[in-house]
């Protein structure tokens, strides 16, 4: 308990930590970036095909004439860039999350192991490509178990007991491999997953509620259209912040963990060659005694 309290009041004082405050706005302005590519290249033939398109749905002409006597001006002209706006930014928001996400994870344990395990020894026991094989991997069972649960969902304690429990271990299984993919062998990876399974998972757990709390920005936007693209990015730099937060507490964890395993270790090593002295000094004075 005293290894999970202390891992979580240390994440708490790094995310105030100027590194990480700029890593967790680095998604806004990815988005920005992007935004604007996409809108130099892409905006007028986007907006010109979505214009045409709604146009030629039968369905909605009626309620185009019908919103045209209310408003002056061709309705799928003020209409059309709406809709483009609101169908790339998913786009935009997903694949900013997922770079700034791919390079924050490792940036943020290099952070930890800087400033508080700077001699710890680095066994490198993973690579880039099997974290990230592995991390796919784990998200599709994550899927898949969402997906077989949804019926479970209808009873209520469940839908807030089952979602945040798998997102849980997913986050678990990933962030706790990647943290120690650095400094810890294989075997050292798999005991100290087996040793603090518990506790891991509860930081998992934890972080699947607090994954959670962007999604309450998100659906006050839906409810105030007028402050909509202000929410938004208020939404992203929460989740990321949140992703940040809990980056730093597996990272503190586990290093912690591993550097106790590697001290434990050590002195169990040691141990038995200072008693092989003192016993061969005991079988001298027994010989040597009258």
């Amino acid at each position: 308990m005293r290894l999970l309290l202390d891992s979580f009041w240390r994440s708490v004082a790094y995310c105030l930590h100027p590194r990480v405050i700029l890593l967790s706005l680095l998604p806004l302005g990815m988005m920005v970036v992007l935004a604007a590519l996409l809108g130099y290249f892409w905006w007028d033939p986007a907006v010109a095909w979505t214009r045409e398109a709604l146009e030629a749905w039968p369905l909605l002409s009626s309620v185009w004439g019908w919103i045209g006597r209310f408003f002056p001006g061709s309705v799928t002209a003020s209409v059309a860039p709406l809709v483009v706006v609101v169908a790339a930014t998913p786009l935009i928001v997903v694949i900013s999350l997922l770079v700034v996400s791919g390079f924050m994870a490792p940036a943020l344990t290099r952070l930890v192991a800087e400033r508080r395990f700077p001699s710890l020894e680095r066994k490198k026991g993973s690579s880039v490509v099997v974290s990230l094989l592995r991390s796919l991997g784990l998200t599709l069972l994550a899927v898949l178990a969402l997906v077989v649960s949804m019926p479970l969902w209808l009873i209520p304690p469940l839908v807030l007991i089952l979602p945040p429990l798998i997102w849980g271990w997913l986050t678990y299984r990933v962030m706790s491999y990647d943290a120690m993919s650095e400094h810890a062998s294989a075997e050292e990876r798999s005991a100290i997953l087996r040793i603090h399974r518990l506790p891991l998972l509860g930081i998992g757990v934890l972080c699947g509620y607090l994954g959670a709390a962007p999604s309450l920005v998100w659906a006050s936007g839906l409810l105030f259209a007028a402050a909509f693209f202000v929410l938004i990015p208020l939404a992203i730099w929460i989740y990321t912040l949140v992703f940040a937060f809990c980056a730093l507490w597996f990272s503190h964890y586990c290093l912690d963990a591993l550097a106790r395993l590697r001290s434990q270790r050590a002195a169990a090593a040691i141990s038995p060659l200072t008693a092989a002295p003192a016993d061969a000094a005991a079988l001298a004075s027994q010989w040597s005694a009258p």
